[in-house]
C-alpha cells in the first residue's frame, strides 16, 4: 500500500484513490449494522492520511435518541486509537439514492478536519451513485470554539 501523507496529496484525490476500497470497506461494515426498528443499515469507513482504514456501522437503540450512527462509529473507532489524521469518510446505504452524512456527523467530521485539508466524504447508494464532496461543501458554516 502507498504511503500518502497530507502534503503529498488532497482528501480529496486521497478518497478517488482509495474509492473502491473505502466502498468496500463500507459495505462490509454494513453487513453489521443493530437497525432492528429502522431496518435501514448504513456502514461507513474512515480513511486515514496513512491508507488505514477503520469501520463502522449504525447502532440502533430502543430509546431511539441513543442511536448512534455509521459514520460516527468509524470515526471514533479511528480516533479511540489515537487516530486523528483523517483523510475520508465513506457512507453507503441501501436507499435507492444517495444518502449524506446527517447534521451530527457532520459536525463531528468537521472538527477532525485539518485547515487548507477539510476531509472528504464519499456517499454510495444501493443504485451505485456516489458523490464525493468536502466536509465544506456540505457543511460550510462549522460550529467551533476556537
Amino acid at each position: 500500500m502507498t504511503d500518502f501523507t497530507q502534503q503529498e496529496a488532497s482528501y480529496r484525490e486521497l478518497a478517488n484513490s482509495f474509492r473502491e476500497e473505502l466502498l468496500t470497506a463500507a459495505r462490509e461494515a454494513q453487513i453489521s449494522a443493530y437497525a432492528p426498528y429502522s431496518n435501514f443499515s448504513v456502514g461507513a469507513a474512515v480513511l486515514l492520511s496513512d491508507g488505514t482504514i477503520y469501520r463502522g456501522c449504525n447502532i440502533e437503540n430502543a430509546s431511539f435518541g441513543l442511536t448512534i450512527c455509521a459514520e460516527r462509529v468509524a470515526l471514533f473507532h479511528a480516533i479511540s486509537d489515537g487516530r486523528i489524521d483523517i483523510a475520508a469518510v465513506a457512507v453507503v446505504t441501501s436507499a435507492p439514492k444517495l444518502c449524506k452524512p446527517c447534521g451530527a456527523c457532520r459536525q463531528v467530521i468537521a472538527e477532525f478536519s485539518q485547515a487548507g485539508n477539510p476531509i472528504a466524504v464519499l456517499s454510495a447508494s444501493l443504485s451505485g451513485e456516489t458523490s464525493l464532496e468536502t466536509i465544506l461543501d456540505l457543511l460550510p458554516d462549522t460550529f467551533t470554539l476556537l
